[in-house]
């Protein structure tokens, strides 16, 4: 396929750049929605302590996670090499003893789990009102981490194996028959937060099973499961190259802890429960910025490799106009529009309403800046600056994030919790600004310029 019949190569606008990246952002705001209806669903029929529990407990699936997307990336890029080097045999092998790793640290999460459950129930602060909820919730979830872990890597593996659409179908087919064995789980058989978790499960094991045995019957694609081989390289450098992405993920697990101990501190239970409600939104409104990064990602890359410095100008400028007027909008609706989204989870006579639109009002002036954060960070993956890209992202999500949330509250309290966000993203902004600017002359995205670039090659800085 020549260059001009690429997808990449098109002359993108602002409405065919919307079109281009509306897949990816529908997928990932479905994820994050179907997630929401899980919250939801608990609070409305379990109770206010039962929604503050599963907050208390998400550090350790997202452990599960962190530790499965290293794994997966990384282990991806290997294999994905192997492929177009010609060497498929070895590619089938590194595959299969991928996947016989993560199965192994599956396990290992099953076991370590169940030997130190109350340890661990204790430490992320799990209090005599709201242990029994924890304990139910986590059991069930720490029994299904293979399911967790197969999940996330077959997830990637479809998509190195030339199936992406297959892996999305998966998703969204896991995602829904959580939404609905919530309902039945929950509202027809009373069964608590223990319904919540085995649907969350049940969710994970669609997808897992479905790969597992796709991989190990189908015999006639491009990659699926034979005898593993052990290389200790192959696991070293899997573990090198997705580590950025666990790190992101291990930052969110430490800061839902520190927002849980601090809102139990300052405000009980109701302030957990306010907290994982803001949590839930913010996921979901920034799913937005996320899945539109992601989806520019391959043109910036596409025209970066191609040097076409016009092209890659255009793009973007129309992508910087987006994420702006994007983030103007999430931020008015988040302002203007709470009341319904909290009353999704509590009623409107609750102190967890209250408190949450309250302090909804102080966190969402933090999406006028994600958009061009996440976006920041995607542009300099795709260009292959994976120091400058890191460095944005761990500030972000982690550095600044946790020096606020340690030294606000000491000053306003509860406010101080909530305003901690803002301000790492106002931050987070800046730093994002320093990088577009001072990197603008290596790149050629943002230059007078009009002409193609010979020094587009230009490597990344130190």
């Amino acid at each position: 396929m020549g260059v001009g019949n690429n997808r990449l190569s098109q002359d993108f606008n602002i409405l065919t750049l919307l079109k281009f990246t509306a897949p990816t952002a529908i997928m990932l705001a479905f994820m994050s929605l179907y997630q929401m209806v899980d919250g939801a669903f608990v609070a409305k029929y379990v109770g206010e302590d039962a929604l503050s529990a599963l907050n208390i407990v998400y550090p350790v699936p997202s452990i599960f996670i962190a530790f499965s997307i290293m794994l997966s990336t990384g282990g991806s890029a290997i294999i994905a090499k192997n492929m177009g080097e010609g060497k498929l045999r070895e590619a089938k092998e590194n595959f299969s003893f991928i996947v016989l790793v993560g199965f192994m640290l599956g396990i290992g999460f099953l076991i370590f789990g169940i030997l130190f459950m109350k340890p661990l129930l204790h430490i992320l602060g799990a209090i005599p009102s709201l242990y029994s909820y924890c304990y139910e919730y986590l059991l069930i979830l720490i029994l299904s981490a293979p399911l967790a872990v197969f999940q996330m890597l077959f997830q990637n593996f479809f998509v190195t194996a030339g199936k992406p659409h297959l892996g999305l179908t998966l998703t969204i087919l896991g995602g829904v028959s959580n939404i609905v064995l919530d309902y039945v789980f929950i509202v027809v058989c009373h069964l608590g937060v223990s319904g919540a978790a085995l649907a969350t499960s049940i969710g994970y094991a669609i997808p897992a099973l479905f790969g597992l045995f796709y991989f190990l019957l189908n015999r006639r694609g491009t990659l699926y499961l034979v005898k593993p081989v052990f290389r200790g390289k192959v696991l070293f450098y899997s573990c090198i190259n997705g580590a950025s992405e666990m790190v992101n993920n291990l930052a969110v697990a430490i800061t839902t802890f520190l927002f849980n101990l601090l809102m139990l501190n300052y405000a009980g239970e109701s302030g957990v429960a306010a907290i994982t409600i803001v949590l839930y939104a913010q996921f979901l409104m920034t799913s937005v910025f996320m899945g539109f990064s992601s989806g520019i990602a391959p043109v910036v890359s596409f025209n970066y490799g191609s040097q076409n410095t016009v092209q890659l100008q255009k793009v973007f400028k129309n992508s910087i106009l987006t994420v702006s007027v994007a983030s103007i909008l999430v931020f008015l609706i988040a302002e203007f529009f709470s009341e319904p989204v909290i009353g999704i989870f509590v009623s409107p006579e609750s102190e967890v309403f209250q408190i949450t639109k309250h302090g909804f009002a102080i966190f969402s002036l933090s999406f006028l800046f994600t958009g061009i954060n996440i976006f920041s960070s995607a542009l300099f993956t795709a260009l292959s600056n994976g120091k400058v890209s890191a460095i944005l992202s761990f500030l972000r999500t982690f550095v600044f994030l946790v020096i606020f949330l340690l030294l606000l509250p000491l000053i306003w309290g509860v406010d101080g919790i909530w305003l901690a966000v803002p301000v790492a993203e106002i931050l987070a902004f800046l730093v994002s600004i320093y990088y577009l600017v001072r990197m603008k002359n290596i790149y050629h995205y943002y230059t007078s310029e009009t002409r193609k670039s010979s020094s587009l090659n230009g490597s990344s800085v130190e």
